[in-house]
């Protein structure tokens, strides 16, 4: 029958990762507290720097839009000259 590759491959993984469980167990990796630690304090941004924030994210997003129109207007014209001259 088939698919028991498939189910020996899965109980060998299986094994394996038993086989990893005890080291990650050892070094004791996922133990810690943060009790002791100090939060920044990062400053309040103004109304005039987010707007600013805002308007470089707009400009941004328009010079990538145009970018991506340009490349798009460039290959639907390489494949409609390919398309004339090679298969017609």
């Amino acid at each position: 029958m088939g698919g028991e590759g498939a189910m020996a491959a899965a109980n060998a993984s299986l094994k394996n990762n038993r086989g990893q469980m005890s080291k990650r167990k050892d070094r004791k990796a996922l133990e810690g507290s943060y009790a002791h630690i100090e939060l920044k304090d990062f400053p309040k941004a103004t109304e005039a720097q987010l707007h600013a924030i805002k308007e470089k994210i707009n400009k941004e997003n328009r010079q990538a839009r145009v970018k991506h129109i340009i490349m798009f207007v460039i290959m639907a014209l390489a494949l409609v000259l390919f398309l004339r001259f090679v298969v017609f």
